[in-house]
């Protein structure tokens, strides 16, 4: 799905209200029901509701939920941020419909002084700012918000956590966020939910749909967006009949070294499940034998050197080269690398070691072929472009990243990040934390190499290869559980991953 900031959204919204068409009341009663269906779904009527509801749309929905609960039979208590001023449009409405209901505590609150006593099971429902905020917030409203967080009550809240901003955050007072446990937030996630500096304050966050305007949605224009099943099963070709295994690529993987050959051969191994038609795994003479009882099906291409990395087959015959897992940084594999680097032809995914190498060689940067995929993890990225102030101030340097150097590059993490050298940016929607164990890297270095060696455009195949890795291993944690998740579980629920994409493609 595309992503927006939240400015678009507001026009989104307006469009909406002006091409379905429909009132804005009744579009704010709409996003209202989404949101209590899902609270009557988990809560029941022994959970009290309080409700804290601001000036704004925000706080319209809010009290517009207080209503439709208390008809449900829920016992809610609301209480209005009151800056002397007089409520305008929707929510002005929706409070008047609340107050004639007269089955609702309704409260005005203009000091810290006034807020309620809560007991043990009372849910919080923060409405107090949505996500058109600008600014971070002060005074009253910042006063009621660390009260909120200081209690241990369940605070779920509508949209956005109040005081959190939709995108960039560095200029923020984080401490006067609501630290909510659950956001119910509307038709898209806010691009800053998918920061890991965020977490705390977003909590488990959901998408509910309020059906925004779909001409509205295709028509505007955004660079970024949330990869899901739809976008990998579109890019995944089906196979023919007669084709054959040279028809699908011919990798070179160049990895492992003294007491990491391991990493060799989980890549080898998931290049294989990812579809390519040839490998070939360049390793030092130790890891003959290892290559070939470990991964009979890769071919092996043997190093001078016994345990490290200095030279590399003719290149001719190959599709797509990846380098780096258990590569090690001696001396003689970066002057090896480097000369990869210069005589290489087609496009590298490079990971782990050589990225490092690259890390302290930045003028070797300008020899990386045009669409190479570079997969770091938060330290080698730091390592490559510096330290960044938070995730949003991260994102632009990858961005910029990719662009002067005309490659992919893939940040690995939740929401694994993909940036294009065109802008583009793309975040992940599949995977879990059991897969933060060791050798899950060197696995999505071989899926992905295996999706360019068979002719996948290198923006398709970091965005496929990411996907495929994290609904692998979303798929192995059902039997395995986050705890006990290992590497060689992703790579054996490969297959199972491209056969769920190939039975969405068929519906």
């Amino acid at each position: 799905m595309k992503l927006f900031i939240t400015t678009q959204i507001a026009e989104l919204d307006e469009f909406t209200i002006k091409n379905e068409p429909i009132k804005d009341i009744d579009l704010m009663e709409r996003a209202a029901l989404q949101i209590t269906n899902w609270l009557a779904r988990n809560f029941t009527v022994k959970n009290r509701f309080i409700v804290f509801a601001g000036p704004g749309n925000n706080g319209g929905d809010a009290l517009a939920v207080a209503r439709q609960l208390t008809n449900l039979n829920y016992l809610c208590e609301v209480f209005l941020l009151d800056f002397g001023k007089k409520l305008n449009g929707s929510p002005a409405i929706n409070w008047q419909k609340l107050v004639d209901l007269q089955k609702v505590k309704v409260t005005k609150i203009n000091s810290l002084g006034e807020f309620p006593e809560l007991e043990t099971n009372d849910v919080i429902l923060d409405g107090l700012f949505g996500s058109g905020l600008t600014r971070p917030l002060k005074a009253l409203p910042a006063e009621i918000v660390k009260k909120i967080n200081q209690l241990s009550n369940t605070v779920v809240a509508i949209d956005i956590p109040s005081g959190l901003m939709g995108e960039n955050n560095s200029g923020n007072i984080l401490e006067n966020i609501i630290e909510a446990d659950f956001t119910l937030t509307f038709q898209f996630p806010k691009i800053s939910f998918l920061f890991v500096e965020n977490e705390k304050y977003v909590g488990n966050w959901q998408v509910l749909p309020i059906g925004l305007h779909p001409k509205g949605i295709s028509q505007t224009p955004s660079n970024i967006q949330f990869i899901d099943m739809r976008n990998v099963a579109e890019l995944i070709p089906r196979r023919s009949t007669f084709q054959h295994k040279g028809d699908f690529g011919h990798a070179l993987l160049i990895a492992g070294s003294f007491g990491k050959m391991g990493a060799s051969v989980l890549a080898s191994k998931a290049c294989l499940r990812a579809g390519v038609g040839l490998l070939t795994s360049h390793v030092p003479k130790l890891g003959y034998s290892i290559m070939q009882n470990s991964v009979p099906e890769a071919m092996a291409s043997v190093d001078q050197h016994d345990s490290i990395f200095t030279e590399f087959p003719d290149l001719n015959s190959f599709s797509a080269i990846g380098i780096g897992p258990g590569l090690d940084q001696k001396q003689n594999s970066c002057r090896a690398f480097n000369s990869l680097l210069e005589k290489t032809k087609v496009p590298l995914v490079i990971d782990a070691d050589a990225l490092n190498i690259l890390s302290e060689n930045q003028k070797w940067l300008e020899k990386l072929p045009p669409n190479s995929i570079l997969t770091p993890h938060p330290g080698e990225f730091k390592r490559l472009v510096g330290a960044s102030i938070n995730s949003y101030d991260s994102i632009q340097k990858q961005i910029q990243f990719s662009k002067k150097y005309n490659v992919i590059l893939v940040l690995k993490g939740a929401f694994t990040s993909i940036s294009t050298p065109n802008e583009n940016l793309y975040f992940n929607s599949t995977g879990n934390p059991g897969m933060a164990t060791a050798g899950s890297g060197d696995v999505l270095t071989g899926i992905i190499l295996g999706l360019l060696a068979q002719g996948f455009t290198a923006e398709s195949a970091a965005v496929c290869g990411v996907y495929i890795h994290g609904l692998a291993g979303d798929l192995a944690v059902k039997v395995k559980s986050q705890y006990s998740l290992i590497a060689g579980d992703i790579i054996e629920n490969m297959g199972s991953a491209f056969l769920a994409i190939k039975s969405y493609s068929t519906k």
